[in-house]
């Protein structure tokens, strides 16, 4: 007996997207559900004319938050997950539809992906083996925890692999690396804060290059050209980037204890942590244990 689909496309702002990639998934999905996060482009306006799709909408939050908000509402007991930047090819399809032919005999399959670069296929650089949990049961399968890098896990450990790759077209300009970039950097720095990890000089002088000559040289990065070496570049520059934000809340929390030394004394105050509201960081007023970045 087949297993009907839910196709599930979380997006924001993603009218550029949207359409390739639902008629990418239209072909085997017996459900697209769109999980919209309140964009204010023309990706809905896209998704309501094109039709065939079901809307649900509420704000982001993070990755995991808002997928593990989604995924029960998947009409089907099978879900694909999918971003908008990826696209089903046409074996990946072919190769789906097989397995749910009948009762699949994993709960959750693995799918490799195919990245691109500012529209340059990336064949090495660390990339090589990206792969991605999609395929799941709508019932077994949330993401393990709040963020934008949490990773969806199958609740009974009972995973395989597909043999075909979904395509990924990951950043189209700078302009929108960096907007990624100062989110990403600033929640892993806000995480490691919060924990208690401190960052020295070793970290902050080595931990970049040691990530760009893994990526160019181990990872095979220079025989991706140019788009290699800006793609390794970057993934070093965020190594350091991440490093040199957590130091810069430990200098805000350092000038905050001292100004209230010189006012007031510096009053008790919660353990370290992050702001339980809105997107800013609060400065926390008592130290964790300290643990290096790592």
């Amino acid at each position: 007996m087949r297993c009907p689909l839910t196709v599930l496309i979380p997006c924001k702002n993603e009218e550029s997207n949207i359409a390739a990639c639902i008629a990418s998934a239209r072909e085997i999905a017996d459900e697209i559900l769109v999980a919209d996060s309140l964009s204010t482009d023309r990706t809905l306006e896209i998704v309501q004319h094109l039709g065939g799709c079901r809307i649900i909408q509420r704000e982001y939050i993070d990755y995991g938050n808002f997928n593990n908000w989604a995924i029960p509402q998947a009409t089907h007991p099978w879900v694909l997950l999918i971003d908008a930047d990826e696209r089903l090819t046409d074996p990946l399809r072919r190769e789906i539809a097989r397995l749910l032919a009948s009762p699949p005999c994993h709960d959750g399959y693995w799918i490799y992906r195919d990245n691109y670069f500012m529209g340059r296929r990336i064949r090495f650089s660390g990339w090589q083996r990206n792969r991605v949990l999609r395929l799941f049961r709508r019932d077994l399968g949330r993401f393990n925890d709040a963020g934008d890098h949490s990773r969806l896990v199958i609740a009974t450990g009972n995973v395989g692999r597909l043999h075909h790759r979904l395509l990924h077209f990951t950043y189209t300009s700078y302009d929108q690396y960096f907007r990624k970039f100062h989110r990403y950097t600033k929640l892993q720095a806000q995480r490691w804060f919060a924990e208690g990890r401190q960052v020295g000089w070793f970290d902050l002088a080595l931990a970049g290059p040691a990530r760009f000559l893994r990526a160019y040289i181990l990872q095979l990065g220079f025989l991706d050209g140019l788009a290699g070496l800006q793609v390794c570049m970057l993934t070093g520059f965020y190594s350091f980037a991440k490093r040199a934000r957590l130091w810069e809340l430990w200098a805000q929390h350092e000038a905050a204890r001292l100004q209230g030394d010189e006012s007031q004394g510096d009053p008790p105050g919660p353990a370290v942590g992050l702001a339980t509201s809105g997107s800013n960081f609060s400065v926390p007023q008592a130290r964790a244990p300290l643990r290096r970045a790592s």
